[in-house]
């Protein structure tokens, strides 16, 4: 597999660099199959994405409003998957967490898991001087009226995949050309509108990879 790999105790954090989706959804899948045979520990991808748009699991969520000719002149890639969610976006300049571990490790629900997720990205915001919080029963990122991380994830025999972009320096342009997770009207912001200033991504991962040790490094046994 084509990627650093940090590892610690328990836990394994993969800095992949930039990967297009499909790789990535096929090393997650891998990693799936073998987290559930025990052959590798808790395991966290953190990848850049060349732009894609991603249909998840609820239909009546993923609305595109570009027409496939328009999304082929812009050399951008469509996807379906089967998170949870609905249309989201990926670009570079955009985080993505991709956590492979196994809920029982961790004694987490599938709910409490998206609040962790949750929990990670409110962190990694306040660095920034930024206050993100939560929406009942939408679960993501905002900053005041506008969107800055999603949440979509799938579970597979109490192992995660999928899991949590936020939006860093990324061309927020692409995000015209859907309607995010469903939600008419969203307004979608990133790190360098809400602070004026660029972020480096190393500085963004090396933050973001001690702050998900905190949350998921610990196994808590039965």
């Amino acid at each position: 597999m084509s990627a650093k790999e940090f590892k610690k105790n328990d836990f394994s954090l993969r800095d992949c660099g930039t990967m297009a989706y499909f790789q990535t959804l096929n090393m997650q899948l891998e990693l799936v199959g073998q987290r559930q045979q025990g052959r590798i520990c808790n395991t966290v991808l953190l990848v850049e994405h060349p732009p894609v748009i991603t249909l998840g699991a609820r239909k009546t969520e993923n609305v595109v409003l570009a027409s496939s000719e328009t999304l082929k002149k812009k050399q951008i890639d469509m996807v379906a998957v089967r998170r949870g969610g609905g249309t989201t976006a990926h670009n570079p300049g955009q985080i993505v967490v991709y956590p492979i571990i196994d809920l029982r490790s961790l004694a987490l629900g599938v709910n409490e898991y998206i609040r962790e997720l949750e929990a990670v990205g409110i962190e990694l915001l306040a660095e920034f001087g930024i206050t993100a919080q939560r929406r009942k029963a939408l679960p993501g990122l905002w900053v005041e009226e506008k969107k800055i991380g999603s949440i979509g994830v799938k579970i597979k025999r109490h192992v995660s995949y999928h899991g949590m972009a936020i939006n860093i320096s990324n061309d927020l342009s692409i995000f015209d050309l859907i309607v995010p997770c469903g939600l008419k009207g969203v307004q979608i912001t990133n790190v360098a509108e809400k602070t004026g200033r660029e972020v480096a991504m190393s500085e963004v991962k090396e933050l973001l990879g001690g702050i998900l040790r905190k949350h998921f490094a610990k196994e808590v046994q039965p």
